[in-house]
């Protein structure tokens, strides 16, 4: 079994959304200090590096983390190589996302350099979601920050896919990932009030 790491490494200095919180990883006690453990400390953003959001993240009457059903997040995927487009449109994906189709992850190849926050990214139209919808989608990821416009602030798209019950993805890394059929495993923490959860993103290619 072979599994393909497509997230993004956590350090200090990673990009975070401009303002949000740094993340910052430390050491609270030492093993000199303790005498026998290193025990170590985060503060960060729950949308940090790959992240799913919870819908509270733009509705204050959404679900929570804990509240999101876990088998949204593992299971067969579809990636979809939308490289070279400068939005996602229902014309761009038709006869790429298959009826009966789950999971969606869109390889746009926009963030080239992950060490700094991009300066633009490819949004998701949200006249693509009916769409997604009628495919059975219930989840999409992305190779990005956001589904939306870095500069939004109506945050359609996000909306538009929450209200045809479809969930988001942030933050993948699939530079080296092959369009076709895999097995996603993205599980978020069971954090109780969370508007989002960063994630350990795999995926487990098929075998014949």
């Amino acid at each position: 079994m072979k599994l393909i790491d497509i997230s993004m490494p956590l350090y200090n200095g990673v990009p975070n959304w401009p303002g949000d919180t740094s993340y910052q990883f430390g050491l609270s006690w030492t093993k000199e200090q303790s005498g026998s453990v290193n025990v170590g400390k985060l503060e960060m953003s729950t949308h940090t590096g790959t992240h799913i959001d919870a819908p509270f993240h733009f509705d204050n009457e959404g679900k929570r983390v804990i509240d999101l059903p876990l088998d949204l997040y593992a299971g067969p995927v579809c990636v979809i190589d939308v490289s070279g487009l400068k939005e996602i449109t229902p014309e761009s994906i038709m006869g790429k996302v298959k009826a009966n189709t789950k999971r969606v992850l869109f390889k746009t190849g926009c963030w080239t350099d992950r060490s700094t926050f991009p300066e633009s990214i490819v949004p998701v139209l949200p006249e693509a979601v009916p769409f997604l919808k009628k495919c059975g989608v219930g989840l999409i990821g992305v190779d990005m920050p956001s589904v939306d416009p870095l500069d939004s602030k109506g945050l359609f798209a996000h909306h538009a896919l929450h209200d045809h019950n479809i969930h988001i993805l942030e933050g993948l890394v699939l530079d080296d990932v092959q369009e076709g059929e895999y097995e996603l495993i993205a599980l978020p923490l069971p954090l109780k009030d969370g508007d989002g959860s960063p994630v350990r993103a795999v995926l487990r290619e098929l075998t014949i």
